[in-house]
């Protein structure tokens, strides 16, 4: 594997790596909130709006297993480059299509689809590529720069996206997003990437795809705690999800202070990427500290919906978000420092599907279950859920030895070959 041609972070690769980064978060933002505000200004239909929608996301979660097989056997440069120009041009086209008035339902939902694929192989790819371009000291930093810009683009995106479509309409905010796409792929040309460098002889897809789910269940660690993950992932998905109703049907509440509330999660989530990016962490204390901040965020919204004051939901809402993206940063770190190199991006697609397959269901469960359950229990038990889950860690030395992993005495040879020695089936 080539040497980092720095030890500085913001090195030149990790920079064009970053800004198209920045660009595909923003361009997903801002395509998602013109394309909703347009369906409803087309049709009327919230349904339609939705199906739309989630054509962006349910691919993403089928796809990306196999995405991941193919970012671990492609250049990951060119990949980036490829997806960057499909992405842009076909929202260019679409915008086209839309200021010439010949835009049809059809053409919005395929774009959506494709732009979701796309969206699957290129975060898989950065997510591989960040190990290979920055030093393994900086990868806690380097993972809080990208958890900040999804953070920040999710923030300024969300709140200028309703300001942006009347003053731009979705037409023009549709052909800026593609423009945008075009130029971040064009630099991405000049990103250096190492090539990914196999310990096996070429194999085939589907064997490739096979020893992907092999790796992750013969290592121990990443086994169970991608197991914690999924189960976390749908009760904390429904808890969020049943936070809307519980403010819109509670009089002295409402959909207004819900956007505080979620404006100061947010707030918290930034200012938790903050630390991470500006705090080192030693190998030795990680598991306590991803441990303390899985138990913190849990806890604080397992008490927002029983105490129904809102000052205090603010406090809560802001610690549980700035832990929460403790949490966030340092998992992805450890799969970082922990999965070799030629795996990384089958490691990474399976997290995908499995952190967001169950998401659907879990909105589906949750919706039906709250029409026989009280809201305020039910939300809090949903938490309450996710803080048991996360107790067993402590009596778990697989997982705390996975956590507290230091690989800074191993060479690329040894991360490429495997992490912990585990054969691969």
């Amino acid at each position: 594997m080539a040497q980092k041609n720095s030890l500085k972070l913001w090195n030149l690769n990790f920079f064009l790596l970053w800004q198209g980064r920045l660009v595909s978060v923003v361009g997903d933002i801002v395509y998602e909130i013109a394309l909703g505000f347009w369906i409803l200004a087309v049709t009327g239909s919230t349904t339609l709006m939705g199906t739309l929608m989630a054509a962006t996301v349910l691919p993403r979660v089928i796809i990306s297993p196999f995405a991941g097989v193919w970012v671990d056997r492609s250049d990951r440069k060119w990949l980036l480059v490829l997806m960057d120009l499909v992405r842009g041009i076909l929202v260019i086209l679409v915008g086209i299509a839309a200021i010439t008035g010949h835009i049809q339902i059809w053409m919005v939902f395929v774009t959506g689809v494709i732009l979701g694929i796309c969206g699957a192989f290129f975060g898989i790819a950065v997510g591989s590529a960040i190990p290979d371009i920055v030093p393994k000291t900086h990868i806690v930093k380097a993972n809080s720069a990208f958890s900040l810009v999804s953070t920040g683009a999710g923030i300024v995106g969300s709140s200028a996206g309703g300001f942006l479509y009347k003053l731009l309409g979705a037409p023009l905010m549709f052909l800026i997003n593609g423009i945008s796409y075009i130029i971040s792929g064009f630099a991405e040309v000049f990103v250096k990437i190492p090539q990914v460098q196999h310990q096996k002889k070429e194999s085939h897809f589907f064997e490739d795809l096979r020893s992907g789910f092999s790796f992750v269940w013969n290592e121990k660690g990443i086994r169970y705690i991608m197991l914690i993950a999924t189960v976390l992932n749908f009760f904390v998905s429904m808890g969020f999800m049943l936070l809307i109703p519980l403010f819109q049907r509670t009089k002295y509440l409402g959909p207004g202070l819900y956007g505080i509330l979620m404006g100061t999660f947010a707030g918290g989530l930034f200012l938790g990427v903050l630390l991470t990016s500006t705090i080192n962490i030693k190998p030795s204390n990680r598991f306590f500290v991803f441990f303390w901040c899985s138990i913190v965020f849990s806890t604080m919204f397992v008490v927002i919906p029983l105490y129904l004051y809102f000052p205090l939901m603010l406090v809560l809402s802001f610690v549980a978000g700035t832990t929460n993206a403790i949490l966030n940063v340092l998992f992805s770190s450890i799969l970082q420092l922990t999965v070799p190199q030629d795996k990384r991006g089958r490691v990474f697609g399976l997290l995908d599907t499995l952190s967001q397959g169950l998401t659907p269901l879990s909105y589906a469960v949750g919706g039906i279950l709250a029409g026989f359950i009280p809201l305020r229990p039910f939300i809090s038990a949903c938490f309450v859920i996710t803080l048991f889950s996360f107790v067993p860690m402590a009596f778990m030395p697989d997982i705390i030895r996975f956590v507290n992993v230091d690989i800074a005495d191993k060479s690329p040879t040894e991360r490429t070959s495997g992490s912990s020695g585990t054969p691969d089936s």
